[in-house]
């Protein structure tokens, strides 16, 4: 029966030391395996014959980062799947990203990939030549197929309805214009920038309960406590994105003096993210408690912050730092939450020095009503959703069209980005006199916290670098895609995430 060739990895590790002590070859292929094909099956049969036992790895679903409804079928199919090829001996899922750890497990003498990838240059994620060292270092080699090829993303995209009419027509609008390799050669040359980001840091605290319904007298509902976890989120989610794409990312913002979570907040920031924090004594650092039940639904919020401005010495202290260092950046990226770090000073500062001024003025609990993009008499792109740019217009009912240009008039912005949930995105070129769509490009959203942030980061930088409209808001929009797929900000975007998302869609 072909399951009693499925094993666990640590099962196929064993037999892959037993088979090399036997004195047998060993052979091993990773992949999705997502849609068996031809070109599959040549690949697995040709890699057989440098050995006599054949290893299979296979991506396990949660590792599956490669776009909106992927995989199509789940591990365990996928796993039947090869396991009914005879040319194949065993086969285990692999509960990581790439094979590296395990190629380390399985010390195979013969690694074998297709054609497609012997090209360095043409791997987008860097892994090729980690595995390479991976094989080499336990005595193994690489080995190239030459058989047929198919692209397995272009099938699904193509016939198995992943994506919707509109989708479809956008990518192949998209596509007449610019290839996947086109695209990450651009994100890749933002590299050289020089990132500042200014805005307020926010500890974003998930308690996890389940529910026990009605109290037994009155109407308030009981749940029993499970777990909780904790995110650094606000300008850090944002400082922790771009960390990957930038190559030098500096963050000015405030911790309180009172719970400063500080040694926590320098523990989640990404390596090359230099941080200026501002302490305000009798404050706390911004902390949201929200209270989430098993299918990730918000019950209940609880804000831990100083509604009071910043003391004057504090504001003073950032005001002269952002005069004296703005000149020194490329790109200058503003989410504003509205939650008391960026004073009006602050604002005046950034509007008059700032080289590129990217900025979002988010609407929430503890501003709602008070806070909107108008405060800033400059920016040159403004990312907020359609609730931010009506209050902003004070314009419940025009078309968001009309707003969003008048908005625009009056920021100065030669960009807009009007983010719009399930419906993706509306990005307004003033510079160019086009307005364009973008729909929303994942078909699984697991949590909507930070997909904002996501497409600030990465869509400002695109347009901060220079790249074309239409590229930033595509790569902004595949960020916010990435980001409705991971819980709060447990992890930023990072480059090779989005390279495999970006090459799926444009296949």
């Amino acid at each position: 029966m072909s399951h009693t060739k499925i094993l666990t990895l640590n099962e196929l590790e064993a037999k892959a030391r037993a088979l090399r002590d036997a004195g047998r070859r060993v052979v091993m292929c990773h992949g999705t395996f997502d849609l068996m094909h031809t070109g599959h099956i040549r690949h697995l049969q040709r890699a057989k014959a440098e050995g006599d036992i054949l290893l299979v790895t296979l991506t396990g679903d949660a590792y599956v980062n490669k776009g909106p409804g992927r995989p199509v079928f789940g591990e365990d199919l996928r796993a039947e799947t090869l396991a009914s090829l005879a040319c194949v001996d065993f086969v285990a899922i692999n509960h990581e990203q790439a094979a590296i750890a395990a190629i380390k497990r399985l010390r195979p003498h013969v690694y074998v990939k297709g054609s497609e990838y012997r090209a360095a240059m043409d791997d987008v994620t860097g892994n090729i030549t980690r595995e390479k060292e991976a094989v080499e270092a336990g005595g193994g080699s690489i080995f190239y197929t030459d058989e047929i090829t198919f692209s397995s993303s272009s099938l699904l995209n193509e016939h198995f309805g992943v994506f919707s009419p509109e989708t479809k027509d956008y990518l192949q609008a998209f596509r007449r214009q610019y290839g996947f390799r086109d695209v990450i050669e651009l994100v890749k040359g933002l590299s050289r920038l020089k990132v500042l980001i200014v805005g307020d840091t926010i500890i974003d605290q998930y308690h996890y309960i389940k529910s026990l319904g009605q109290v037994g007298k009155g109407l308030a509902l009981a749940v029993k406590y499970e777990s909780e976890e904790q995110f650094a989120g606000g300008s850090i989610a944002v400082a922790n994105h771009l960390a990957g794409f930038a190559g030098d990312v500096t963050l000015v913002t405030a911790l309180g003096g009172i719970e400063t979570h500080e040694p926590f907040i320098r523990s989640k920031l990404q390596p090359n993210v230099r941080p200026e924090f501002f302490f305000v004594d009798e404050a706390r650092t911004v902390t949201k408690r929200r209270f989430v039940d098993s299918d990730l639904n918000k019950l209940f919020e609880v804000y831990f912050f100083n509604e009071e401005p910043l003391p004057e010495s504090v504001d003073q202290a950032v005001c002269a730092w952002l005069d004296a260092n703005l000149e020194n950046f490329d790109v200058v990226i503003v989410p504003d939450f509205g939650n008391g770090f960026i004073s009006e000073r602050m604002v005046d500062i950034l509007c008059a020095k700032a080289p590129f001024l990217a900025v979002n003025t988010q609407l929430n609990s503890g501003n709602r009503g008070h806070h909107v993009i108008n405060r800033y008499a400059r920016a040159d792109f403004v990312s907020i959703n359609e609730p931010e740019l009506r209050l902003a217009a004070h314009n419940r009912h025009a078309p968001i069209e009309e707003i969003a240009e008048l908005v625009g008039q009056r920021v100065k912005a030669e960009h807009i980005a009007i983010t719009r949930g399930v419906k993706g995105v509306m990005f307004n070129d003033r510079k160019q006199k086009k307005t364009f769509y973008v729909p929303a490009l994942s078909t699984k959203v697991l949590d909507r916290i930070g997909a904002g942030d996501a497409f600030l980061a990465l869509a400002g930088l695109c347009i901060g670098g220079g790249l074309p409209a239409e590229v930033a808001a595509y790569v902004g929009s595949v960020s916010a895609a990435l980001e409705v797929q991971i819980v709060g900000n447990r992890d930023p975007v990072d480059s090779v995430a989005l390279f495999k998302y970006i090459t799926t869609l444009l296949k």
